[in-house]
């Protein structure tokens, strides 16, 4: 069965970007600096992916496809022209975040959805109950202050742990959302 998984990069002390929204230091790359073959074959083989409005346009909507993958943002407001007439295979939603998962999960073929996206539409996953896994990329940097990945949360969400991979660069941590 096809899962949603949230797929995100932090520091050791929580942040996911800096206060100027680098993701870890001013050269922008602190916490991607830690390519492994592993998690880019499982990025290339999700069938549909989930993405913030924020992230998919700071991403130019990965010019219109995921690896050929469709994109659903979720959003309250409408999408830009890029993403309204250049990238047919990207979809604004905007009746909430259970409703851009359900169609992402349909339209994924039963392969999983790979959920791309900053703090606040993974908090709402997680209060709608729509995201079955976390992986986090724990990276050894400790960034002081920023975005933080689970400032505000419903409640105590229980987790647990199906996989953990140590390298030098991170350790990857893969989490079951108990629901």
């Amino acid at each position: 069965m096809a899962s949603s998984i949230l797929d995100m990069s932090v520091s050791l002390d929580g942040y996911i970007a800096d206060l100027n929204d680098y993701l870890g230091g001013e050269d922008d790359h602190r916490l991607h600096d830690w390519p492994d073959e592993t998690f880019l074959d499982e990025w290339k083989a999700c069938g549909a992916v989930v993405a913030g409005r924020r992230t998919a346009e700071l991403m130019d909507h990965w010019g219109g496809d995921h690896n050929g993958a469709p994109i659903f943002v979720p959003s309250h407001r409408p999408p830009s022209p890029a993403a309204r007439w250049g990238y047919p295979l990207v979809t604004y939603v905007q009746d909430g975040i259970a409703s851009a998962m359900k169609q992402a999960k349909e339209a994924a073929g039963g392969k999983d959805v790979q959920v791309r996206c900053g703090a606040y539409t993974a908090q709402k996953a997680l209060e709608a109950g729509v995201l079955d896994e976390i992986q986090i990329h724990q990276i050894p940097v400790l960034l002081g202050q920023g975005r933080r990945l689970f400032d505000v949360l419903p409640s105590l969400i229980e987790l647990e742990i199906i996989r953990v991979i140590g390298t030098p660069e991170a350790t990857h941590i893969r989490y079951r959302v108990r629901h």
